[in-house]
């Protein structure tokens, strides 16, 4: 999916923060959890999400989703990770 498509599935389903975030290679963040819906393509790099003692590895052009309150922890792999994200208040959704 190209970038243009994917904001306006994002416009589309109420996500209304859209911003990019790049992580360098080897980031990693311990277990957390957002106040929003995430959605996210990997426009570079790969990143994984763990949730439950589940990992799942996304690489460049895939979509991950996370909803609010989702206790996870994530990181990036060894060239780094950068994403367009959409951020929806629980309220939105």
């Amino acid at each position: 999916m190209d970038l243009i498509a994917f904001e306006s599935q994002l416009q589309a389903e109420g996500y209304t923060v859209v911003t990019t975030v790049t992580q360098p290679p080897g980031y990693q963040m311990g277990e957390h959890a957002h106040a929003f819906d995430a959605c996210a393509l990997i426009t570079q790099g790969d990143f994984s999400i763990t949730v439950d003692g589940v990992a799942r590895h996304y690489a460049t052009g895939e979509i991950f989703r996370l909803p609010a309150g989702t206790l996870h922890t994530e990181s990036a792999g060894a060239q780094g990770v950068t994403y367009r994200a959409g951020r929806r208040s629980q309220e939105s959704s």
